[in-house]
């Protein structure tokens, strides 16, 4: 990888996506004099989609280089995606297109989130995953979100349907 392609790497992946909110913690190693290993808990909405949110928990390393930002997280996540509302969708996806991104150390490694899509089943698929600048990880988490009609809601409106751009 030359170092343009370095600098063009982290420019595209310091900038994305939407911001999740922490719904809590919980410590999974007791550190002395600094913050603890922890599991953490967000939320986030999904942009293109209105009424799906995705649930996230994810492995944070504490102790003096987590607390400063230079440790490396494990790559440990887990991923629960629902409607949560009537899906309303702003505009045909992009294949695999990144709705959430984290950074998992000071450079090299980032989380991030994906939207699929399954037409013949009318699904919105979302996948997390870690990489590295030069090796990911194969540890992963899907979540499938059926379109549905939501109760309550006009059932004179047509059900949303998932589709890709053209």
């Amino acid at each position: 990888m030359t170092f343009r392609q370095i600098i063009l790497s982290f420019v595209l992946l310091s900038s994305c996506c939407v911001v999740a909110e922490e719904l809590g913690s919980v410590d999974t190693k007791w550190r002395a004099l600094s913050p603890d290993d922890s599991i953490t808990l967000d939320v986030f909405d999904d942009e293109k989609v209105e009424g799906v949110a995705c649930y996230l928990s994810r492995a944070q390393i504490g102790g003096y280089r987590g607390a400063m930002g230079i440790a490396e997280d494990t790559s440990d996540a887990s991923l629960d995606c629902q409607q949560v509302g009537p899906i309303v969708i702003r505009e045909p996806f992009k294949k695999g297109e990144l709705v959430f991104r984290e950074r998992r150390s000071l450079i090299f490694k980032s989380m991030k989130v994906l939207r699929y899509c399954d037409p013949e089943r009318n699904v919105i698929v979302y996948l997390v995953y870690s990489d590295k600048i030069v090796e990911g990880s194969p540890k992963n988490s899907v979540s499938a979100v059926p379109i549905a009609h939501w109760p309550g809601a006009d059932t004179g409106q047509a059900v949303a349907r998932c589709t890709y751009q053209r």
